[in-house]
């Protein structure tokens, strides 16, 4: 045990990196790809789908739900993790950026897993409630714009099974929700949120050190 997190610096980094994977083929074309985009660093990291991809196989995962796609390196990296007959349901507002990754999930032999919707994930989330029911899926990932991040939060838990996993990303927001000075929209629904959860009885909660604040919620 440590009574810290270690800093990572940029050799620190690498030695982790080249230690954790292996990163499959297609994810890291698709990363490659994305970060030639002018809003490539929207991208999820390696290591937080790697991390994502441990917490799927122990939890047994079948049913997976993504709220914010992107260009599809974590919906890659979910999709793989799940068993043959998973399904991953993406929620995204376009397809200008979900149609960089399609290849690449076509690549990585994992395009029929994935059930991409496209329009507002809120209302995307009320008809899953409405057509699956309560704890249809055992995961969700959240990472989508900020200020909707509370009603994803609190659709997902109903989403979501007792013993299943709802993730959150950019719960650091590059520092600034430790920042009492910095209160734009984005940053204060963060912080907001993040106060909501650490009290959440509803949940078993961690906030990790990885990529830009990863908060791991298991719904009671």
């Amino acid at each position: 045990m440590s009574r810290e997190t270690e800093g990572l610096n940029p050799e620190l980094s690498a030695y982790m990196l080249a230690h954790t994977g292996p990163e499959p083929e297609a994810a890291a074309a698709l990363r490659t790809a994305t970060a030639r985009h002018p809003n490539g660093g929207m991208q999820s990291s390696p290591e937080q789908g790697a991390l994502i991809a441990v917490l799927l196989g122990m939890l047994g995962a079948r049913n997976a739900l993504e709220i914010g796609t992107f260009t599809g390196y974590s919906a890659l990296r979910t999709a793989l993790a799940l068993p043959e007959d998973g399904r991953l349901i993406c929620c995204d507002i376009s397809t200008e950026f979900t149609d960089l990754g399609k290849p690449f999930w076509q690549q990585a032999g994992i395009a029929s897993k994935i059930d991409l919707r496209i329009g507002p994930a809120v209302d995307t989330l009320d008809r899953l409630i409405d057509s699956e029911g309560p704890d249809s899926f055992d995961f969700a990932f959240i990472d989508a714009d900020k200020v909707n991040y509370d009603g994803y939060y609190e659709r997902a838990l109903v989403l979501v099974r007792p013993g299943g996993l709802i993730a959150i990303d950019n719960v650091f927001w590059s520092g600034t929700v430790a920042d009492p000075k910095v209160n734009d929209p984005d940053t204060a629904a963060l912080k907001a949120l993040n106060a909501k959860i650490h009290r959440d009885e509803r949940v078993t909660r961690a906030m990790v050190p990885i990529g830009d604040g990863l908060t791991l919620a298991v719904v009671r």
